[in-house]
């Protein structure tokens, strides 16, 4: 009788142990996400495989400047008198850029053409003189030795004739260059004199770099130096730009490195530009080596990087080898690691040569601290959770869920209160961010729905 009732009691105490393990289990706040062990699934956002063009680019910094920067020096020496131009202002072919003191250039100017006009005079009347000798000659009516005095008088009046017109000619010019002109059309970057002071030939007024042609010349390491090569398209970008603000071209490179920076020369010569880009602004060179279609590209973000330490026996060093995997989702419930062989980069896009198929879906989002085989929760972008938002059980989190109800345990997704294109909109802005950029980036969303639902209640 006592052996039935002691067999009796326990099975009472095993009943009610399973089915406290029952109750518990189906009041765990992450039941519904299943899992071995009362461990819950993570929750992950995916995407599919990117089939598109990819290309592999050279990247280097370079100060743009006209291909040809010309000096403009005075032809003749005095002092400034007048200013026309200014650092930056474009000037055109002929463009007077300044004027030096003329009154003394006018005064030879006008002292040569009365020159001029004397030995003008001077040679009408030698010539005529000379023409009447020579008359007077065939009727044997004068001497030889007349003949020649008029004959030299003439030449030596016809010979200071032509000295005068050379005179004028250099006054003229003389004081034509005392306007000081723009040999060709371009921008004004340099000046080196002020009003008043003296110029001097061979003393430089300005600079004017030429706008019919713009460079830059970037300097590359070995390995981009051997890539690059000459006609290859090159696309110019401003660091507070990230559009496309010029085009060029690669013009010439040089033929060997240079010995004390071991750096190679390569010249870009542009063939458009927007109006942003103008002689000495610091761009960015992306030049495209070559261009992939239809590859497989999937995010940086999604990469989950494993480094190994490796003993190389040959060099008896130690290196470290690094190897890159996705996680795929299978059946929308099971994580699967694949180990990628890995192609071009081009910024946050990342060619996969191996280890995925077209029809892969890769985890892009939760990713990290996964596990080959482990439990997953797919969610949109509107149901996405992210491991540090959700609650973990206890006693904090139950009083919050009896205090809002029918409420999801964890924080409100702010996705979830958004409009399908604000949805998507803000999905793509968290495309490539880190894990902890996009928490801070749905804590700035929240913050701002809130205090919108705060205005909404006292209106």
């Amino acid at each position: 009788m006592k052996n039935s009732f002691f067999l009796i009691a326990l099975l009472a105490v095993l009943t009610i142990s399973c089915g406290s393990d029952d109750s518990s289990e189906s009041s765990s706040p992450f039941s519904r996400f299943g899992g071995n062990g009362g461990r819950p699934a993570t929750s992950v956002e995916t995407q599919n495989i990117q089939l598109g063009s990819i290309a592999d680019q050279v990247r280097s910094y370079g100060n743009v400047k006209a291909q040809n920067v010309i000096s403009v020096l005075p032809q003749v020496s005095n002092r400034l008198t007048e200013i026309y131009v200014d650092l930056g202002d474009t000037v055109r072919q002929g463009q007077a850029l300044a004027k030096i003191y003329d009154a003394t250039f006018r005064d030879q100017l006008s002292q040569a053409r009365s020159q001029l006009q004397q030995t003008r005079i001077a040679v009408r009347r030698d010539s005529s003189e000379y023409e009447r000798q020579k008359s007077l000659m065939e009727r044997d009516l004068t001497s030889e030795s007349e003949m020649d005095i008029a004959q030299a008088a003439y030449q030596s009046s016809r010979a200071q004739f032509e000295s005068a017109r050379s005179s004028l000619t250099q006054a003229q010019e003389d004081f034509n260059n005392t306007v000081v002109r723009a040999p060709v059309t371009g921008v004004i970057t340099s000046r080196a004199l002020e009003v008043g002071d003296l110029a001097t030939t061979g003393t430089e007024l300005f600079q004017v770099a030429s706008t019919n042609g713009y460079e830059s010349r970037i300097y590359l390491p070995v390995q981009d130096w051997r890539a690059v090569a000459v006609g290859q398209e090159v696309n110019l970008r401003l660091s507070n730009e990230s559009s496309v603000s010029a085009r060029g071209i690669v013009s010439r490179k040089s033929p060997q490195l240079d010995a004390t920076t071991g750096l190679g020369e390569v010249v870009i010569t542009l063939t458009s530009m927007g109006n942003s880009i103008y002689p000495g602004v610091l761009a960015e060179n992306v030049i495209n080596i070559t261009t992939k279609d239809q590859a497989l590209i999937v995010p940086r973000s999604a990469l989950v990087e494993q480094v190994e330490t490796v003993i190389n026996p040959e060099s008896n060093t130690i290196e470290l080898e690094r190897t890159y995997s996705v996680f795929v989702s299978r059946g929308d419930s099971v994580a699967e690691r694949r180990q990628l062989e890995l192609g071009i980069e081009q910024g946050d896009r990342i060619e996969v040569l191996s280890g995925l198929l077209p029809n892969d879906e890769i985890i892009i989002t939760g990713q990290s601290g996964l596990e080959d085989g482990a439990r997953i929760a797919v969610a949109s972008g509107d149901q996405f959770q992210a491991p540090q938002e959700r609650q973990i059980g206890g006693q904090e989190g139950q009083e919050e869920q009896a205090q809002q109800g029918n409420r999801p345990q964890g924080r409100q997704n702010p996705l979830a209160n958004m409009s399908e294109e604000e949805r998507t909109k803000a999905r793509e802005e968290m495309q490539g961010m880190s894990q902890q950029e996009r928490m801070a980036y749905l804590q700035k969303l929240r913050q701002q729905q809130a205090s919108s639902a705060d205005s909404t209640t006292n209106e």
